[in-house]
C-alpha cells in the first residue's frame, strides 16, 4: 500500500518536474514565450515569475529526490519472498529418481558385434 502510494507520488513529482521546467525561460532564449511563459511576467511581475517557478522547481525536485530514496529503502527492505508460479509448480513437481548405469553391462537386447552395412558403391572392407 505505501509502495504503490510513493510510486503515484514518484509519477506525480516528475511531470510537475518536466511541465515547470518547459515554462521556465531559457537563458538568452525566448523558447519558453511560446508556451504561455512570457504572458505570466505580467501577473507575477518582471522577475517574480521566475522566482516562483525556479522555487517551485526546487521543491518538487526535493519531493523526486527523497521519494526516491524512500522507494530503494522499501525495496531493498528484508521481507518474506514472494512465490511465483515457477516456484510452487517447482516445489510441486517432485524429482525424478536418477537412472543408475553401469559403465560395463550390455543390455539384453543389444545385438552381439555385428559389422556394421557398408555404403552402396563401395568396396567392402575387411575385418580385422
Amino acid at each position: 500500500m505505501l509502495h504503490a502510494f510513493l510510486v503515484v507520488v514518484q509519477v506525480i513529482s516528475a511531470l510537475c518536474i518536466l511541465v515547470l521546467v518547459m515554462l521556465q525561460r531559457g537563458k538568452g532564449a525566448e523558447a519558453g514565450a511560446g508556451f504561455g511563459a512570457g504572458a505570466s511576467g505580467t501577473v507575477f511581475g518582471a522577475r517574480g515569475a521566475t522566482t516562483a517557478l525556479s522555487r517551485a522547481t526546487a521543491i518538487f525536485a526535493a519531493i523526486f529526490m527523497l521519494n526516491s530514496l524512500a522507494l530503494t529503502y522499501l525495496s531493498t527492505r528484508s521481507h518474506e519472498q514472494t512465490k511465483t508460479i515457477l516456484d510452487i509448480a517447482g516445489q510441486a513437481r517432485a524429482p525424478a529418481p536418477a537412472a543408475t548405469h553401469q559403465p560395463n553391462s550390455v543390455p539384453a537386447s543389444a545385438p552381439h558385434s555385428a559389422p556394421a552395412p557398408t555404403p552402396s558403391g563401395s568396396p567392402p572392407q575387411p575385418q580385422k
